[in-house]
This record gives C-alpha cells, sequence and structure tokens, in this order.
C-alpha cells in the first residue's frame, strides 16, 4: 500500500469512526406533495422521511419528523429506530470527493417587481385592507415587498430580500381572505417561488423575511416564526424592525449573522418559548437576544391548545387602541427618525441606496406617503406607489 493509499484509507477509517446518523441519514429534501407523508401523529399529510444517503432509501415509513412542529411534534430520529431494533447499522463507504460550495441562488427582479401588483386578487391583502383600510395596506405592501401569484388562486408571495436587496427566494401561500388564515385542506397550500418557476440548479440559501428592513440601524429587531406575524405586528408595535425566520426551527445561525451587534427580541409562538430561549443562548455569540413571554402569561387554556401566535393575540385588538394601552404600560417612547431610501431595481435584483434618517418628525407622519418608493427599471428613475 502506497502512501496516497494509507491516506485514504486512514481518512475512510476517520470517516466511519466518526459517522454518525445525524450525519448519514437526513432529511428527505421537498421536491413537490409527493415528498411529503401522513404522520404517524397527527394524520395530517405534513411528515418528512428520513432518507439513507448511501442507498436514497428511506429508512422506515414512521421515521421521520412532522412538520407541525408545535401542534404536533411527532419526531422518530433513525438513532431511535435503530436503537429500540437492535440493527446494525452497515457501512458502505462512498468514494471520497471534495464538493465545493456553490454559489447562492437569486430569483430574477423581473419575476420579483410582476409579483407587486393584482393586489384585489390576493386574499391576504383582501383580509388586511377589509381589517385595517388601505392606507395601512398599502405601507405594508411596499414596505415587505408583499407580491401576488397565481399558483394558488388569491395566493400570496412573501420574498425574502437580503440586505443586499438581492431575491433569495419567496414563499407563495394561499390564506383564507375572511379569516386570514392559511388554508390547509385539502392539503397545506403552500409552495417555493423558485419551484414554482422551476429555476433549475437553485442554491437556496435562505434569509430573513424583512431583512432589508435592518438597513434601518435606529431600531430594536424583533424576530417571530411567520412572515404573517411580522407584517401584522409591525401595525400595533412599530417601534420594532419585525423579522421572520419561517418556522419554529428556522431560527440558526446563518441567518443570525446579520444581526450581529444588533439588540434583538424574540416572540415565539406558544409551545416555541423553551427551544427559542436554548437559541438565544446558543447565538449569544452573535448579538443580544432577549425572550418574550407575553403569549405564555396571556394565553387562555383554549388558545394555547390552538397554538396561539403574536399575530392571533394582536388581531385582538384595534392597533390605535392597543398603542394606547402599550403607552399606559411602558414610558414613552423618544420621537422615532423617519428613514429614507432610495431603491433600484436592475438585473442584478433589488439594490437598497442611499438610507439615511430624516430630520426628526412625529410617528404619524411616517405614513404621509404610504407605499412611495424609486424604482428604475431600465435605467430609468420614478416614483412608484403600491396601492391596493
Amino acid at each position: 500500500m502506497n502512501k496516497y493509499e494509507q491516506d485514504e484509507e486512514h481518512e475512510r477509517k476517520k470517516i466511519k469512526a466518526n459517522m454518525t446518523t445525524e450525519h448519514r441519514f437526513v432529511l428527505e429534501k421537498y421536491k413537490g406533495m409527493n415528498t411529503r407523508y401522513p404522520c404517524p401523529g397527527c394524520q395530517k399529510k405534513r411528515f418528512v422521511r428520513y432518507v439513507d444517503q448511501t442507498t436514497g432509501n428511506h429508512i422506515y415509513p414512521d421515521v421521520g419528523r412532522c412538520n407541525r412542529e408545535s401542534n404536533c411534534g411527532y419526531h422518530y430520529t433513525p438513532k431511535e429506530y435503530f436503537g429500540s431494533n437492535d440493527t446494525e447499522i452497515e457501512y458502505k463507504p462512498k468514494p471520497l470527493r471534495i464538493q465545493k460550495a456553490k454559489p447562492t441562488s437569486y430569483i430574477p427582479a423581473l419575476i420579483f417587481k410582476k409579483s407587486l401588483k393584482d393586489y384585489r386578487n390576493n386574499h391576504f391583502v383582501t383580509f388586511i385592507n377589509n381589517k385595517y383600510g388601505s392606507e395601512i395596506t398599502n405601507t405594508l405592501i411596499s414596505k415587505y415587498f408583499i407580491g401576488t401569484s397565481r399558483y394558488f388562486e388569491g395566493a400570496t408571495v412573501f420574498w425574502q430580500v437580503d440586505l443586499q436587496g438581492r431575491i433569495r427566494t419567496g414563499k407563495i401561500m394561499q390564506y383564507n381572505p375572511i379569516s386570514g388564515k392559511r388554508v390547509k385542506d385539502p392539503y397545506d397550500k403552500i409552495q417555493w417561488a423558485h419551484n414554482a418557476i422551476k429555476q433549475p440548479d437553485f442554491e437556496l440559501k435562505q434569509c430573513f423575511y424583512g431583512e432589508h428592513l435592518l438597513n434601518d440601524k435606529t431600531r430594536p429587531v424583533a424576530i417571530v416564526e411567520s412572515e404573517k406575524t411580522a407584517i401584522i405586528s409591525r401595525m400595533y408595535l412599530p417601534e420594532f424592525i419585525w423579522l421572520a425566520c419561517g418556522a419554529l426551527t428556522g431560527l440558526n445561525e446563518q441567518k443570525c449573522n446579520v444581526l450581529t451587534g444588533r439588540t434583538i427580541v424574540l416572540f415565539p409562538d406558544l409551545k416555541g418559548l423553551e427551544k427559542w430561549s436554548e437559541k438565544a443562548e446558543e447565538l449569544s455569540h452573535v448579538a443580544k437576544f432577549t425572550v418574550s413571554d407575553l403569549l405564555e402569561r396571556k394565553a387562555t387554556p383554549e388558545e394555547r391548545t390552538a397554538g396561539l401566535d403574536l399575530a392571533d393575540y394582536l388581531l385582538n385588538f384595534d392597533p390605535e387602541t392597543f398603542k394606547t394601552v402599550q403607552a399606559k404600560e411602558v414610558p414613552a417612547e423618544p420621537t422615532r427618525r423617519i428613514l429614507l431610501a432610495t431603491m433600484t431595481i436592475d438585473e442584478d435584483g433589488l439594490q437598497i441606496e442611499d438610507y439615511y434618517p430624516d430630520e426628526p418628525e412625529e410617528p404619524e407622519s411616517a405614513s404621509s406617503h404610504p407605499g412611495r418608493y424609486r424604482i428604475a427599471p431600465d435605467g430609468e428613475v420614478f416614483f412608484m406607489e403600491c396601492r391596493f
């Protein structure tokens, strides 16, 4: 055995010694509803099975995790399965290959731009408009780049735009225009934008929903699970920059690196307090995290059973009434600075430029021009307003 063969054999032994079920067995990637199965716990078709990367096969029908982490929580790991069945894991090493990190993919700016219209056929926007009126609706549309999709009837696109203005992806979801709840029957109406447009060889690296708002460095940051919750919370507690991580498990270091040096308040859904408290400690080297127990303190037994999130709680109040109540409970906030930005859209994506604070103004003036921002397709600069 020559030196090269010895080194390769040594490397194989090291890999085998360090190999764990965590690395060999992974949750199956989403490739449509045919890769989601009825959950053994709740029977909903939200179950993800573990795949053996050495064979490409499922381990066992019940070995996997339910995506309804708060309301179901079923998770049967490969380690538990092999331990309880006293099954030996056969190791078949693959040839050693050095994999280069693939560059992050982005959604074309033109597709993003085309979605910023047709709001009368957007069920989520209809819900917001009926409940809060067109002025607030226009402000939220433009601030969070709420898009419209025909993938599902009346569907909404929540675009993930990073700090550099690049569109990482979008989450397409269908909502009930009356209740504002997501449509989950007969199946969960949700899809990634890059899958919907069939963009080939897409290398997804998610960012926070609302990350582009972090150019404002004057306000603390609040993080919730869902995009809908971030948007609604912005109406009630505008002193925060509201971001969404997309899921209970969506709070990770890769996303949080953009928060370095910021002050962060986490607002977990009910049943998520313990997990996010652990995350806050785990990520304490990145930023200063505080975890709110508001829902734990306010929720009724019925709300605990249903799995309340912050939006469910806030929707019980009128925004102005809620602000009045909050003003009595906390000291008056200092005068806020209204931030202006020049934004352009070109072939490289959304470009955020010259983000600067204007002269201090009263909070009411922030909505004097709802939905207005500067946009430049093909280099021509003009003002555009998202109007419902």
